[in-house]
């Protein structure tokens, strides 16, 4: 028994020591973080470094404190305006030198998004700040930002690889036969094609009419921005024969780029340092390549955001779900209430809705379109900002907007919803499982998993679908000031960019969200030019906070690889995983659903860390 006490003292023992050097860990590094925010006079001279070796996104996930204390990977994010400000803020200061833009594990953006942040390097550009970028190769996205910059470096080893927007897309109708699942859609609209990957085993002609105008339409753009950018990029033959231009540079792609006028200089990491330094200063006795640098978080830190303003911002970001959420997804009840608290306690003038969302759950989105009628009704003008996407769901939110604006490259409209319930009747039977019981009315016992559906509950469903619909018509048709049988015209699931969208009535005017924040100034009869802004969403926890200083220091190995070839891999990746999200999200989200199938593919290349953890544990289940 003196031997049980004695090991269990041992235990407990290293058991209070195991907590004592965590806390002293976790303490240690909040001390070094609390003490390690820059303030305007810390900031030295420098080249401004924007290493984005992650997704710009909207509205930013939280970095998970536990992920850090489990070892787990970090999936970085950046939230756009805090990129396109530091860029702007950057511009006039003497103490930055140059603007650094590292694209080598970039984890991509929506067109609308890269816009954003392009015009802003133009502008740094022009007022004489010396924007120059560096990967090891670059793709879509990250060229349409290497394009602004004044000198584009690459790798002498990498390459561009140019695929322009399409590809192929996951269809499960064959899974789900075999498997013997029947699923049950009602839906309305002839473009809304959502749900076709579990109807079809291919793209219905209506969707591949769709798709095919949206596709051409956002690579047009693409192809016009960086011709204004870059006029001297011989960019043709690179996107019609690329295998001609590459076989006849003898395979040395990074060559044939230099010669193509794609790139300015081939050169490795130290050589693109010593041409930094050249800018920005070194010393040297530091390695080989380095430079004076402004790291992006302590710029950011040292140009706080006003706590208060008169004119509110609230973001709907991510998919549109049911109930609350985090940052980074959009629930109905947490953004609403975002919107009531706002209007109770920060004596706001005026609203500004920034929408980057493919849409979700009907009853969230007309949850937060209801506080927004409420803003209007206490006289609040309502102003809507399109980022990257605001389709479907994402367009039903923005109906109250008294102006909406977009860029040209925002895809929206996506006007349909639907509905969908998978059955297991025929996969039951093929293991002999059979199922009865009493009903004591047509619809008892309905949605039936087991047994499936019958034609009353069929009949009810489409029903309320179609009238669903007819309330999202109404809703657009009232705010777009057009007759309903127009608006049905243009619906149907349609989705168009924002060009389009604003011939067809859909859109006001391009522009950003600061455009939007400025009309919202003046509908409130405030100066635009000094009026400042509040942004109604939950504020960084200080874990949060820790846990992203933290990962500042780390390196992020679930960022996209350098190589061009290697990234190619990499994305088509995160498209299965993105599928993987996507067919959660269906079982998981709200029964009747406004979303867009068509607008993932545009977005950040990186999956949502979400979608990566489920591929994770799929492999792992399999033992892959």
């Amino acid at each position: 028994m003196q031997l049980v006490r004695g090991a269990w003292k041992l235990l407990v023992g290293i058991k209070d020591a195991l907590v004592l050097v965590a806390m002293l860990l976790f303490f240690g590094a909040l001390f070094a973080a609390l003490n390690s925010r820059p303030t305007p006079t810390t900031v030295k001279d420098g080249a401004l470094v924007l290493d984005l070796d992650g997704p710009v996104v909207e509205q930013p996930e939280e970095i998970s404190p536990m992920a850090l204390l489990g070892g787990g990977r970090i999936h970085r994010q950046y939230r756009l305006r805090d990129v396109v400000r530091a860029i702007d803020d950057a511009k006039d200061d003497s103490r930055v030198k140059a603007i650094v833009l590292d694209l080598d594990r970039f984890g991509g953006a929506y067109p609308a998004a890269l816009g954003e942040i392009s015009d802003a390097l133009l502008r740094a550009r022009s007022a004489g700040k010396p924007v120059l970028a560096f990967a090891t190769g670059y793709t879509d996205g990250g060229y349409r930002l290497a394009a602004s910059a004044s000198e584009v470096w690459m790798d002498p080893m990498g390459g561009t690889l140019f695929a322009g927007p399409g590809g192929s897309q996951l269809y499960y109708k064959g899974l789900i036969d075999k498997l013997g699942v029947n699923a049950h859609v009602y839906r309305v609209g002839k473009f809304k094609s959502f749900v076709e990957p579990y109807t079809r085993a291919d793209q219905s002609p209506e969707a591949k009419e769709a798709a095919t105008v949206l596709n051409n339409g956002l690579f047009d753009q693409w192809k016009e921005a960086i011709a204004r950018a870059r006029p001297k990029a011989k960019l043709a033959d690179w996107l019609t024969a690329p295998d001609k231009v590459v076989t006849g540079a003898g395979g040395d792609i990074a060559k044939a780029n230099l010669a193509a006028g794609i790139v300015d200089k081939l050169g490795d990491r130290v050589e693109f340092g010593r041409r930094v330094a050249q800018i920005a200063g070194g010393e040297d006795n530091k390695p080989a390549g380095w430079f004076k640098k402004i790291k992006y978080d302590d710029w950011l830190d040292a140009h706080p955001l006003p706590k208060n303003g008169e004119i509110g911002v609230v973001t709907v970001a991510g998919d549109i779900i049911d109930g609350k959420s985090e940052p980074g997804t959009a629930g109905g009840e947490t953004v609403a209430k975002f919107i009531y608290d706002g209007l109770a306690k920060k004596k706001l003038k005026a609203l500004v809705l920034r929408v980057d969302s493919p849409g979700g759950s009907v009853t969230a989105s007309e949850r937060i379109r209801l506080a927004l009628i409420e803003a209007k009704r206490q006289g609040l003008p309502v102003v809507v900002s399109m980022g990257g996407v605001a389709a479907s769901g994402g367009f039903w939110v923005s109906t109250p907007g008294d102006v909406i604006f977009a860029e040209p490259s925002t895809i929206t409209g996506s006007i349909g919803i639907f509905g969908i319930i998978p059955t297991f009747e025929n996969t039951l039977a093929k293991i002999g499982v059979t199922t009865d019981g009493v009903k004591t009315t047509p619809i008892s016992g309905q949605p039936d998993v087991f047994a499936g559906t019958n034609p009353v509950t069929d009949t009810l469903f489409q029903s309320a679908i179609e009238h669903g619909y007819s309330q999202f018509l109404a809703r657009v048709a009232q705010s777009r000031h057009m007759p309903v049988d127009k608006v049905n015209e243009i619906a149907q699931g349609r989705v168009w960019i924002g060009g389009t969208a604003r011939q067809l009535g859909l859109v006001d005017r391009f522009g950003t969200l600061k455009d939007a924040v400025d009309e919202a100034a003046k509908r409130a009869k405030l100066d635009p030019a000094t009026v400042k802004v509040t942004y109604l969403e939950k504020k960084p926890s200080w874990a949060a906070q820790l846990a992203r200083q933290w990962s500042n220091d780390n390196d992020d190995d679930a960022a996209a690889p350098s190589d061009a070839f290697a990234r190619v891999a990499w994305e088509r990746r995160q498209l299965v995983m993105r599928a993987m999200g996507d067919v959660k999200r269906l079982v998981t989200g709200g029964g009747v659903q406004a979303a867009c199938l068509e607008c993932g593919g545009f977005g950040p290349t990186a999956a949502a860390p979400g979608d990566a953890r489920l591929l994770d544990v799929l492999l792992a289940r399999i033992g892959l």
